[in-house]
């Protein structure tokens, strides 16, 4: 290694695809790293790097997707350490995508540290191999769900597995004022209601379009008549403005409902989440948002994650979204809003304890980087 005043660490996760809940994390793990090694240099593996830099001006960014195994290991090269994560990467036809890039820098020595990663589903065998075989090797493994660490177990993975908590619970909100709620459409004086709603995809395969949309439509008109408020929409990622369209297309009304438009970071986002009543959502980061606040919330879960949330959290979780049952969704929203101060205490008490497990992931990380420093 060269002399320097700190380490040179790489980090490689879903970054630089404008999702919210992805860059919740970088930020969460960007801020725990810079607390810890405050001199370090910190390359990123980004999907879109201008991107990554505007949002973190203090870091390198660079691409890694269509990139050759030689010009990766240019960078790599450079490294001390190599951190996987966090957020959930490691899944079937996405996972060898991302441990191309990780086996490289094994080739060259360099140690491997998983950061609250999420993990599954996992059943090609191709993916499941190559987690099973790239991990074996990590100085590390932390994994931010109790799901995830089975995932690994069952992938034949034998090293000691972490569950810590997502990198997302360690960041803290930004205001969001009221007049930007002005300038998206929201009147002042009334009830809101955050939703968020997702795209089908490999995360999210059993959805039906058509059917999801009419459902979440019907949640969202029951709350506006049951506690007449308005319904604010907001995309975690792109795709989900086109989704709540939909839902709004089959509200009888419409009229109260608005999606948010504007360009926000994950804090300011994190912070809006005061305004709101009432959260109902799919996307798992917006979810947590409201918890951490102490918004309360019904997850609407179309993947384990989701329910492993909700489990940790000691809230209900319905799995109406892709059975398409109206009426005990209904009576869960219905439910929820008249014993959410009741729930309160206890969700927040829950909150608390997940936020340690999160900074788990930072004790971990601090004995690599300790160990480290020792060899430089």
């Amino acid at each position: 290694m060269t002399d320097r005043t700190g380490l040179t660490i790489g980090v490689l996760g879903s970054y630089g695809g404008r999702n919210l809940g992805d860059e919740a994390i970088l930020t969460g793990l960007l801020n725990d790293l810079r607390e810890q090694e405050p001199n370090a240099r910190i390359v990123v593996f980004s999907r879109n790097p201008a991107h990554t830099r505007a949002a973190h001006p203090d870091v390198e960014a660079v691409p890694w997707e269509g990139v050759s195994r030689v010009d990766s290991s240019v960078i790599l090269g450079e490294l001390d350490l190599l951190i996987l994560g966090g957020g959930g990467i490691l899944y079937d036809r996405e996972a060898r995508r991302y441990l191309r890039v990780v086996r490289v820098a094994q080739e060259r020595g360099l140690p491997l540290l998983t950061y609250a990663v999420g993990v599954g589903p996992l059943t090609d065998g191709v993916d499941t191999a190559m987690v099973r075989e790239t991990l074996a090797s990590a100085v590390e493994v932390t994994v931010r769900d109790q799901e995830s660490r089975v995932v690994l177990e069952e992938a034949g993975l034998l090293n000691p597995i972490t569950v810590t908590g997502d990198p997302a619970f360690l960041l803290q909100p930004a205001d969001f004022p009221a007049h930007l709620l002005r300038e998206e459409g929201v009147p002042a004086g009334t009830r809101l209601i955050g939703m968020s709603v997702r795209e089908p995809g490999r995360a999210a395969e059993r959805l039906d379009v058509d059917g999801y949309h009419r459902l979440l439509a019907q949640i969202a008109d029951f709350l506006v008549h049951r506690v007449d408020a308005y319904v604010l929409f907001v995309p975690m990622e792109r795709d989900d403005i086109r989704h709540s369209h939909g839902v709004m297309s089959h509200m009888t009304a419409a009229d109260r409902g608005r999606i948010l438009h504007g360009d926000y970071s994950p804090e300011q986002v994190l912070g809006l989440m005061r305004h709101f009543d009432l959260a109902v959502g799919m996307r798992l980061h917006f979810l947590i948002f409201a918890a951490m606040i102490g918004t309360p919330f019904l997850p609407l879960p179309y993947a384990g994650k989701v329910f492993d949330l909700a489990n940790r959290l000691g809230v209900p979780a319905l799995k109406g979204v892709a059975r398409e049952v109206e009426g005990p969704l209904l009576a869960e929203v219905d439910r929820l809003w008249d014993e959410r101060e009741a729930r309160a205490a206890a969700t927040a008490r829950r909150v608390a304890e997940v936020c340690d497990q999160a900074l788990g992931t930072s004790q971990v990380t601090r004995a690599v980087l300790d160990s480290l420093r020792t060899r430089t």
